[in-house]
Order: C-alpha cells, then sequence, then structure tokens
C-alpha cells in the first residue's frame, strides 16, 4: 500500500511555525478548500478587499472549485461551471464543465501544487526558511508551485519547456524566484526531469514537488475535484440524469483522479484519459510534438491509475488550435450564433484554453461511442482559460491573417461537430497493463523507482486507497500546525 509520507521532523516543522506566524499564514484544510462554508467567518471577511491573484496569504483559502467568480474581492458560492448546449457540442448528452479560471493564477494547478507542499510543510520535512521549492511542469503547474512559494516566503525555482505561452513567462517573472526554460515543447517532459536531477546534484538546498509522481496532486484532485463533480452532478442531473462518466487529458495524472472518486460513487460511469494525437503514447506507445498545451506526453505518469482507466481518446491539436479561433473571434462567434448557440455561451467559450477545449472533444467523442442521449451526462475541467493564450491568437493571426466566416464554418463543421470516434480505444485488461507497463522505462529505469513499487502499484488493492484515505490525517496534523502558528 501506498502513502504520502507523514513523517514529523520536529526541528523543522518548528521554524515552518515560526514563518507561518511571521507571515501570518493559515493553512485551509481538505475539508474548507471541499466546502468552504467551513472556512472561518473572520477569514472571509477579510477577503473582501483582497484580489483573486494578490500574492497574499488569505488567498490559500481560495484554492477551491466555490470562488464567487469575481476579479477581486469575492466570497464563496457553488462550484464554478456550465453545461455546453447540444447547438454547440453536436450531441445530445449534456457536457459539465467545471470551470479553472476563479482559481488564484487562473487555473486549477495552484490546487495541485498546495496539495504536494502543505504535507511536507506542516511535518517539517520541507523548510521553507531555508530550502528552495523547485516545481517541474509543462505550464501552470509551476505557476501554482511558485504562488503557493511566494505566498510561504520561500525561494522557487519554476521548470517549464521553452515553446509554452508568453504569458505564463511573463508571470512567472515576477513570481518566481529562478526560471527555468527547458529545450522544446509540451511533450518534452523528459527535458524536464533531466534538469531535476541536475539541480539535485548542484549542492543546493532544496526539494522537488514533481507532480508527475508526487500523490499530492492525485488526493487534491481525488478528494476536491471530485466532490466538485458530485455537486454539480446532483445539482444538475433532476430526476432522469445519468452520470455517465469524466474525460480529462492525462498531464500529470491529477484531474483524472476525480474520476476514481466519482466511480466509487457510480460504478458503471466511465474514466476517459485523453492526449494529442500528435503524440499518442497511451493509444500506440507513440511519441511527437504537440501543440495542446498543459497536458505533457511521451510517458506514463507515475501516479496515473491506469487499472481504472476505461478509454483512451486521442486529439488533434489542429482541432483545438482552431476551435480555439472559433470560440474568440468575432467572426467565429457570429457564425456560431447563426447555428443557434446561445449568447450566454458565447460570451463564456474564453473560459475555454487550450486543454481544457481537448477535454470537451474528448468528452463528445465519449458520448458518440457510448450512444449517449439527452438523459447521459459527461463531466470534465477547463484547466485554464484563455487568458493564458491571447499571444496565440495574435500568432495565428499573424501566420494565417484574418479569420473569416468562411474559416468558422468550416472549423465548426470539421473539428466540432465532425468529431467521431475515430483515434480511440476502449480498453480491455491487457490494454490497461500495457500502459501501466509502460511506466517501468520513465519511472523505474530513469527516475530511481523500484521495480517492487510498480509491482505494488498494479497488484495490491489497496494501493490507490491507502492515499486516498489520508485526509483525515493530514487535516489533522494542519489544524495542529495552524494551532500552534496561532494566527486568529
Amino acid at each position: 500500500m501506498t502513502s504520502i509520507e507523514l513523517t514529523v521532523d520536529q526541528s523543522r516543522r518548528a521554524r515552518a511555525i515560526k514563518r507561518a506566524r511571521e507571515k501570518k499564514i493559515i493553512i485551509p484544510t481538505y475539508a474548507q478548500m471541499k466546502d468552504p462554508a467551513k472556512i472561518p467567518a473572520r477569514v472571509k471577511e477579510s477577503l473582501k478587499d483582497v484580489g483573486l491573484w494578490d500574492v497574499d496569504p488569505r488567498n490559500l483559502f481560495r484554492i477551491t472549485w466555490h470562488n464567487e467568480p469575481k476579479v477581486k474581492g469575492g466570497g464563496f458560492g457553488g462550484v464554478n461551471f456550465l453545461e455546453l448546449p447540444s447547438a454547440l457540442t453536436g450531441v445530445s448528452a449534456r457536457i459539465i464543465v467545471l470551470v479553472g479560471k476563479w482559481f488564484p493564477t487562473g487555473a486549477h494547478k495552484v490546487g495541485a501544487a498546495f496539495s504536494c507542499l502543505v504535507p511536507r510543510l506542516v511535518t517539517g520535512q520541507f523548510d521553507p526558511t531555508s530550502q528552495k521549492a523547485v516545481w517541474p511542469s509543462t505550464g501552470n503547474y509551476c505557476r501554482g508551485g511558485a504562488y503557493d512559494s511566494a505566498l510561504l516566503g520561500c525561494e522557487s525555482i519554476a521548470i517549464l519547456p521553452e515553446g509554452m505561452s508568453t504569458e505564463r513567462f511573463e508571470w512567472l517573472a515576477s513570481i518566481a524566484g529562478e526560471t527555468i526554460k527547458t529545450p522544446g515543447s509540451e511533450s518534452n517532459v523528459k527535458e524536464i526531469f533531466d534538469k531535476c536531477w541536475e539541480l539535485r546534484k548542484s549542492g543546493q538546498d532544496l526539494m522537488i514537488f514533481n507532480q508527475f509522481d508526487e500523490f499530492g496532486n492525485y488526493l487534491w484532485h481525488y478528494e476536491i475535484t471530485g466532490h466538485a463533480m458530485q455537486e454539480v452532478f446532483e445539482k444538475v442531473a433532476g430526476s432522469k440524469g445519468r452520470y455517465r462518466g469524466v474525460a480529462s487529458a492525462t498531464g500529470s495524472a491529477g484531474t483524472i483522479a476525480s474520476g476514481d472518486y466519482m466511480k466509487q460513487l457510480f460504478p458503471d460511469s466511465k474514466i476517459v484519459a485523453s492526449e494529442a494525437l500528435q503524440c499518442p503514447t497511451l493509444l500506440e506507445n507513440g511519441f511527437g510534438a504537440h501543440r495542446i498545451e498543459g497536458i505533457g506526453d511521451k510517458h506514463v505518469p507515475w501516479i496515473h491509475n491506469s487499472k481504472n482507466t476505461d478509454m483512451v481518446v486521442a486529439i488533434d491539436d489542429n482541432a483545438v488550435v482552431n476551435l480555439s479561433r472559433l470560440f474568440n473571434e468575432p467572426a467565429g462567434r457570429k457564425f456560431l450564433a447563426s447555428k443557434g448557440v446561445d449568447d450566454e455561451t458565447i460570451s463564456n467559450l474564453d473560459l475555454l484554453g487550450f486543454s481544457g477545449i481537448s477535454n470537451v472533444l474528448s468528452a463528445i467523442k465519449a458520448a458518440k461511442y457510448y450512444e449517449m442521449d439527452e438523459n447521459d451526462i459527461m463531466i470534465t475541467v477547463l484547466t485554464d482559460s484563455m487568458e493564458l493564450y491571447r499571444s496565440r491568437l495574435k500568432e495565428m493571426h499573424a501566420e494565417f491573417g484574418e479569420y473569416s466566416e468562411k474559416d468558422a464554418a468550416a472549423d465548426f463543421s470539421r473539428y466540432l461537430h465532425g468529431q467521431s470516434t475515430d483515434n480511440l480505444l476502449e480498453l480491455r485488461y491487457t490494454d490497461r497493463r500495457r500502459i501501466h507497463n509502460l511506466k517501468y522505462f520513465t519511472w523505474v529505469e530513469q527516475q530511481g523507482k523500484t521495480y517492487a513499487e510498480i509491482q505494488e502499484m498494479w497488484y495490491q488493492p489497496d494501493y490507490w486507497t491507502g492515499v486516498q484515505d489520508q485526509v483525515g490525517e493530514i487535516d489533522n496534523l494542519i489544524e495542529e500546525f495552524n494551532k500552534e502558528v496561532g494566527i486568529q
């Protein structure tokens, strides 16, 4: 059985408590992130003058799906979500999307980063007064990690590929202590891992929080995103709604962990893993480069529960980048209105960043494959918004010129309503095992995991539930930490 290490180092913990006291930091619990009604009233009151992206420790309490969708001073309410109409998706099934824009940093990865950091902070394994926090990422995770580090007043190193969007680097320049650009783009994850090994050997006092093998990432999405999906489903289902599954890019295999939670509630539901067609690692052991920023490929993350995955879908990155124009260019929005898409939906399409568009297409393909009807509900996640991709639209303008009504009609027909069940595989037991076995080459041969660990992950019945069951223990450690900090 695996678990997040919770051994306490008393001397380091004492220094972390002192730092938290100096910075007036209160650490939110998983219970509070899941249900903001449990956040103290004095904290809620103090947030009324705080901007969503402000480097203010009180924003730790905004690591939740329940933020009021406001740039500054928002409170808490229901989960932020949209239901995409059939006029847009082209399927009868109901496609529900959780909205990630309304997290600090504009992406839900700030939660995953927080969940990797906090167990080590409150146990004293990580010392914010002396150690640098290293955040290897293909985009949003390192932004979230640098932000969390800034709130703690500790030094951080953000690592991401040089080919990521300009917006990511511009913001990191003001938050991270150091930003390291690794060669390549979205699919070049090994180069990020290589840089981590270089840093380990440098003699610096640092701790690497690798989202691809940190079970804090898995746990946050299982517990927080999973419960958010349950809440949304119960709100929209009515008397006839049937939960059919979650679709998510594998990426670091954090978000898709929400499917594990939902499958425990709905055992017949599906977990649909997606990736870029240009880099079909799960689909056919393939490799390549692609433009769906934020999902990382060419390996299987250590924390991906492949034994619980039902389908793999590959999405053409041409569909994603062209639909980003359809959804955001004036000619594209005008065309969508002519096809019966309502004004409210159109006005919200900038909430879909590149990986969000890919996730929606994955849900559409699954809905078509399983012949879902108007009572069937698929849920997916908009990890970030077009706020992080505006430079990409400018680049496409420069390369391809103005976006016309003809372009819109072509993209709508080909990439949206024209989605089919190609480049898709419903997984047999042996397919799931094949995907799991791919972990060996990255994690055992290259990254120091053991043969015993990879075997246990597949064959030990309680391997994944061992992590899931740690929420209460971590919350107790957080509450004890806060009590000793003594901030009211």
